[in-house]
């Protein structure tokens, strides 16, 4: 008999009555903020012909309840001052009466290139008071069509061979002079280039963006960034210079007909007397890349070849600057004529925040070696540049080399180098390359540096940070630090690569261990909207293994690489090479579902339906008697991936175990399939997918579950994951299959991990949907190997790529484990996404089903995509206390042990009790901020 104890459960407001609840009489009690226009804050150069507008709402009173947006008015103006007097020229909403706020289309008049776009937003609240303005935000669109580009691709006669150690070619210099009657009131610049660029106007660089452009496919596209140049420029000579960075312009993969393997570009500006030219008005001048620039080759020049494990870094010769290269001083005399080439490349907007440095770091420390040399340790692993003082002789060359293992000097190749100039000094700084480690070995200095001398930073795309988060646990905390430290790490160039120093290659089943976390820490909108069409573009042909320079062994011996057109995709994006599975190329099934969720998003599914549809149709062209057989080459069929002791035990194998996962991640692909048809109104395409689902789930079942112990296949982990999360089991046997992977994790793994990426993303995600709390706190408390505990316990500052840390060969600073990272959000702090109502304007709390030991208290602020939602608990002596913030207009769904739910129901009328069920129970919870106690 359980003994009675007396449970007080008290709600308590932050005013004192319902009418504190209202803001000031006559004032709304919302106001709209946080503007943005496809996922960004007032882009320019979009190329969306009808973009999408979102916002959120500040409280008028941060004590008040129930601030819900019933209507709203957009307008959009082509000046200003248009603006300012409330006059949508472009376009007026008129009064919309709904609470929507996100992925809102445009629908005005058919917009112009290269024109600003003004507008603003009002509302109404619960009680009909109209709100104020909105703060002005602006868009500016790009240049919409093919044919608005009137410039030329250019270049030098430099060609990259392929067949010395390092690049033969420079990091070329190209500039053109002009005269201007007077100072522009608007001057865009649009700007694409194979191979990273930096833009200068006389003599000064224009934003502070680094190695751009975001990385695409250069055998389809190129892709633009926008630069305002009109306050650069004056009346008179004036110069637009540009430096390429030969980078990604040599990448095997890319190579194609028609375009020369060397770092090309093709700029235009329209340069205009008045800030906003009517239409039909003609510019002062136009700008654009011709036979007519100059170019020279730079001091710049890239060390290794842009291949695996050859990524190298840079040589910067400082007997080779020319000081005023960039300004109207320069003398041209000694320049060349450029070369103009015709690749076959669709120009597109780059829609997508471009890459920043972040977070300086400082030299910790610096070692005297008895070489001579000198060894810096930076402190942290990470992937970024470096900028190093140096005095010396003329001539002088200075190496270094850069590791991410304390015994070595050098990993994957990475090093630099740079050769003192007539001055006796210099300083080294990355430009068109990155490195990747902890520690820096400089050789061929005659002194030992100081550590003010050395500094780095931390490069990656500039998205915003979402969330923050901690806990009792010590350890979960650093978990949560280095997941999010190892995801900015890798998010160089607009996707997600699997390492920043071997491969820097998209994985698609590495997006998998990457993505939701992605989602529930930072503002990834633009970000994958930019990867998925990389994955549109790369669909027709299989991956390539190997050297893309060697036919013989990267398109037979291993895998053909030829243009299949059949819906097959490679196993990365938009990079090609590389090895995978079925789960690799699935990631466009699951990712555009992911932000649908997260985001709201139709436009996503709509966009990428083909594309799926696609791939679908490729993997039934592969199945016999509704299972999917094994296909391509050695490379093409993984399953699991770096589990504890792969390597040993061979992962790239033909065993049933990786059918039986591959299998049943097809069936999970389909299920996520069809509910994007249902959601865009594809009926019959998701009536079939969900047959499909059904046909497969049974063969599947039939020929590998274990009835003696209820598992599946080889009983591991991963299948037993992958079988679960795909709905294998039936109905009856669901929860004896959950309960043998439950006695797998605590029993025969004595409550450690068993899994790699692919099986370790399906497993994360299954017990965050079944709410598994404890099964992941086991996993990820444990201390020794494997665990992050034991990464944590041998000096890591970044996880890794394996399990295992001294295997050589793998990296320290990868992809592979950084799943619990949405855990930390959705699961302990208990912000899960409604999926009923995609977007968070509606969620559900629910606390973790932790004890007192293991955890007594977390807390987290998390910017959803439609306002801050807030969350803190604390248990202590017998008692929970639950602080809860749920933004204007939004709901929150609180789930509540059932019991529990019973006494807090009748308490206050404004709770409104959902449902029952499994022994829990949902409240509706309007906006405001709540705190109940236990």
């Amino acid at each position: 008999m359980m003994m009675k104890k007396y449970l007080i459960i008290l709600l308590v407001w932050f005013v004192s009555d319902v009418e504190l609840a209202l803001a000031t009489a006559g004032e709304s009690s919302l106001q709209p903020e946080n503007l943005r226009c496809e996922y960004l804050e007032n882009p320019i150069g979009l190329d969306e012909m009808s973009p999408r507008f979102n916002w959120t709402h500040k409280a008028g009173n941060v004590a008040a309840f129930g601030q819900k947006q019933t209507a709203y008015r957009i307008i959009v103006a082509s000046e200003v001052r248009l603006l300012h007097q409330n006059k949508g020229d472009e376009w007026d909403s008129g009064w919309v009466n709904s609470d929507q706020m996100q992925q809102i289309e445009y629908k005005g008049k058919v917009l112009r290139s290269d024109r600003y776009y003004y507008w603003k937003v009002v509302v109404k609240d619960e009680k009909g008071l109209v709100s104020a303005w909105s703060k002005t935000a602006f868009w500016a669109t790009g240049l919409l069509q093919q044919n608005d580009w009137k410039a030329k691709w250019i270049g030098t006669n430099e060609l990259f061979d392929p067949s010395q150690k390092d690049c033969n070619i420079s990091d070329p210099w190209l500039r053109k002079t002009f005269n201007l009657p007077q100072k522009p009131g608007k001057a865009v610049l649009f700007l694409a280039s194979v191979g990273y660029h930096e833009l200068y106007v006389n003599g000064k660089k224009v934003g502070d963006d680094v190695l751009s452009p975001a990385v695409t496919d250069h055998t389809k596209r190129a892709r633009y960034v926008a630069y305002d140049i009109a306050a650069a420029l004056k009346p008179g000579k004036n110069v637009i210079a540009i430096w390429l960075g030969t980078s990604w312009s040599i990448f095997g993969p890319y190579l194609t007909a028609g375009r020369p393997n060397t770092p090309i570009v093709i700029a235009q500006t329209a340069i205009y007397n008045t800030k906003t030219p009517v239409a039909g008005a003609k510019p002062t001048l136009v700008v654009q890349t011709d036979e007519s620039w100059k170019t020279h080759a730079s001091p710049s020049k890239l060390l290794g070849t842009w291949d695996f494990a050859k990524m190298g870094g840079e040589l910067w010769d400082a007997n080779q600057e020319i000081a005023d290269w960039n300004t109207i001083t320069c003398d041209e005399a000694k320049w060349s004529k450029v070369t103009v080439y015709q690749p076959d490349l669709i120009l597109s907007a780059q829609t997508v925040e471009p890459n920043r440095l972040f977070d300086e770091i400082k030299a910790i420390g610096i070692e005297s070696r008895p070489d001579g040399s000198y060894r810096v340790d930076m402190g942290v692993n990470f992937a970024g540049w470096t900028e190093v003082d140096l005095r010396g002789n003329k001539g002088d060359r200075i190496a270094f080399e850069y590791s991410e293992r304390e015994q070595m000097d050098q990993t994957f190749n990475l090093h630099s180098a740079y050769i003192i100039g007539a001055r006796g000094k210099g300083t080294f700084r990355n430009r068109f390359n990155y490195s990747s480690g902890r520690w820096i070995v400089i050789r061929g200095l005659k002194y030992k540096p100081q550590l003010s001398e050395i500094r780095g930073w931390m490069v990656r795309t500039n998205f915003q940070a979402a969330t923050n988060f901690e806990c009792s646990d010590t350890l979960q905390n650093w978990i949560y630090d280095k997941v999010k430290w190892t995801f900015q790490n890798l998010s160089i160039g607009g996707f997600v690569v699997d390492c920043p120093q071997r491969e820097r290659l998209g994985y698609g089943g590495d997006a998998h261990a990457t993505c939701e976390t992605g989602m529930y820490n930072y503002k990834l909108g633009a970000f994958y909207t930019k990867w998925m069409q990389d994955w549109r573009d790369v669909q027709g042909t299989e991956s390539i293994v190997g050297n893309m320079y060697d036919p013989e062994f990267a398109r037979k011996k291993v895998m053909s690489g030829r243009l299949m057109n059949n819906g097959v995709l490679p196993h990365t994006a938009p990079t090609y090479s590389g090895g995978g599975g079925p789960a690799w190329g699935g990631i466009v099934v699951s990712l555009p579902w992911f932000v649908y969720q997260h985001e709201g998003d139709k436009r996503i599914l709509e966009k990428n339906f083909e594309l799926i549809r696609g791939w679908l149709s490729f993997l039934d062209s592969h199945t016999k008697d509704d299972i999917l057989q094994r296909f391509g080459g050695d490379w093409d069929f993984l399953g699991d991936w770096l589990w504890p002791g792969a390597t040993a035990q061979g992962m790239n194998n033909n065993k049933e175990e990786t059918l039986c996962l591959n299998n049943s991640y097809r069936v999970f692909n389909l299920r996520t399939a069809a509910k994007i048809a249902r959601v865009i109104g594809k009926d019959v395409e998701a009536e079939h997918w969900e047959q499909q689902a059904e046909r497969c789930r049974a063969a599947i079942h039939a020929r590998f579950y274990r009835a003696a112990d209820h598992s599946y296949a080889d009983s591991s982990m991963a299948n037993l994951a992958a079988a679960l999360l795909a709905e294998i089991p039936p109905a009856d046997l669901r929860a004896a299959v959950m309960k043998r992977l439950e006695k797998d994790i605590l029993v025969l793994h004595k409550g450690h991990i068993n899994v790699g990426i692919t099986g370790g993303a399906m497993l994360f995600k299954l017990l965050r949907q079944e709410g598994r709390d404890d099964l992941i706190y086991s996993m990820t408390s444990q201390k020794d190997y494997p665990s992050w505990g034991y990464m944590k316990a041998n000096g890591a500052t970044t996880i890794w790529e394996m399990w295992e840390k001294d295997l050589p060969g793998h990296s320290l600073l990868h992809s592979s484990y950084l799943y619990p990272g949405a855990w930390y959000i959705e699961g302990l702090a208990g912000i899960q996404r409604d999926p009923a109502r995609p977007g968070f304007q509606d969620f559900i709390i629910k606390m973790p089903g932790l004890d007192q030991k293991q955890l007594s208290w977390a807390r987290a602020s998390f910017d959803s995509p439609a306002g801050q939602i807030k969350t803190a608990w604390r248990r202590e002596a017998g008692r929970t206390e639950l602080e809860v913030t749920v933004p204007p207009n939004c709901r929150g769904r609180l789930n509540l042990p059932e019991h529990m739910l019973r006494e807090v129901i009748g308490e206050r009328k404004y709770i409104k009790i959902l449902e029952v069920k499994n022994g829990y129970g949902l409240v509706l919870l309007s906006s405001g901020k709540y705190i109940f106690k236990m």
